[in-house]
């Protein structure tokens, strides 16, 4: 397989000889407003341009996978360039049927049996933010990839570390993990995602498991860099199982 970071939770997913889109934001650099009541209210969303252009993203995809529907994860360039008649997948019936509001034909809702052609894709759980936060933020998803050709591959979505992540972990066992490790807040709330102490407890339930930490630092709420994340991860001795791409970055395995 080989994973590409485009920007913020954005993915193309090479998979068993099949293109998948994850979480597609593509706006250029400063087109949204900041997200109210957090971290520098002075600059716009996306805080950084795609590494490449939005032609090359979105060429040969056969099937999108939009965990929830916020502007960061599924965007209105996104809902403009991509083809209405392109594979979606989704979290939930709710979600769906804004999808298919948007004009696209052929949506369907992620189940823990779903497959696309011959590979196995699984809905997982998540929480997005810990307390009343988690209200507010509203459901979110992941998703598990399975194919008796390739390593299982767990991209956990907008969550943080709670025993739902641990229960996927334990049920699925996946050898490649993406987490969204940008520690993204809202001034009072607390973590919306995977704080650096999170991705460590994502190491410690899965010491073998090759971890790649997304969703950093391309929307004005993150308070995790990279740069803190790679000296967190180099004092737990476990660098040489994290990764934190830089956008653009690909991983094979």
């Amino acid at each position: 397989m080989n994973i590409q970071q485009i920007r913020n939770a954005t993915l193309v997913v090479d998979y068993a000889d099949k293109k998948f889109l994850i979480d597609p934001f593509l706006a250029d650099k400063g087109t949204y407003p900041p997200f109210p009541n957090s971290a520098r209210q002075e600059q716009n969303n996306p805080l950084v341009n795609l590494p490449t252009s939005i032609d090359k993203i979105i060429s040969n995809i056969n099937a999108v996978i939009v965990t929830h529907l916020h502007l960061d994860h599924f965007d209105e360039v996104a809902k403009e360039v991509l083809p209405k008649d392109i594979k979606m997948f989704v979290q939930n019936e709710e979600d769906a049927k804004e999808v298919e509001k948007e004009g696209f034909q052929n949506v369907e809702v992620l189940q823990e049996d779903s497959v696309f052609e011959d590979v196995k894709l699984i809905k997982t759980k998540g929480n997005h933010g810990r307390g009343e936060i988690v209200k507010l933020a509203g459901p979110v998803c992941g998703v598990v990839f399975k194919h008796p050709m390739e390593k299982t591959l767990y991209v956990a979505g907008d969550t943080v570390w709670y025993e739902g992540v641990q229960e996927e972990i334990n049920a699925h066992n996946p050898a490649i993990i993406v987490v969204n490790a940008g520690d993204n807040q809202f001034l009072e709330g607390g973590s919306l995602v995977m704080s650096k102490d999170d991705v460590y407890q994502v190491s410690k339930a899965s010491p073998h498991a090759k971890i790649i930490a997304s969703h950093m630092e391309a929307v004005n709420h993150w308070t995790l860099s990279r740069e803190e994340l790679k000296s967190f991860i180099n004092e737990k001795g476990i660098s040489s199982n994290v990764f934190v791409p830089e956008d653009g970055e690909s991983f094979s395995f």
